[in-house]
């Protein structure tokens, strides 16, 4: 994965990857041609923008020890965002402590 801008690092499959303060991991998003879903980009790697939203979802086991191991008590998470013009807006229904917030796409990383 090499970066294009401090900002952004291709990926396979036609991926672009920024990372994400909100959840503090990376998140790519596919665009140009090619299989599976797809983003619009506007091309600006010093402030890019995807279309349309960026949506990611997993899950973490319980912080519950007594939980801990049991698929059945995994905690689901969400990362919803709009990323323009190297500004990520997180949407509320974002399950970290960025949610309603709007920062700038971190460099460096």
């Amino acid at each position: 994965m090499g970066a294009i801008s401090s900002k952004l690092r291709n990926a396979e499959g036609g991926g672009l990857t920024f990372w994400c303060p909100g959840c503090a991991r990376a998140h790519t998003v596919r665009v140009g041609d090619g299989l599976g879903p797809r983003w619009g980009w506007n091309g600006d790697a010093a402030r890019p923008t995807f279309t349309p939203s960026v949506l990611v979802t997993w899950s973490e086991p319980s912080d519950d020890p007594a939980l801990a191991g049991d698929p059945a008590h995994d905690v689901s998470r969400v990362c919803h965002s709009f990323v323009t013009d190297g500004q990520i807006q997180f949407l509320g229904d974002c399950t970290h402590a960025l949610a309603g917030q709007t920062v700038p796409v971190p460099d460096n990383w």
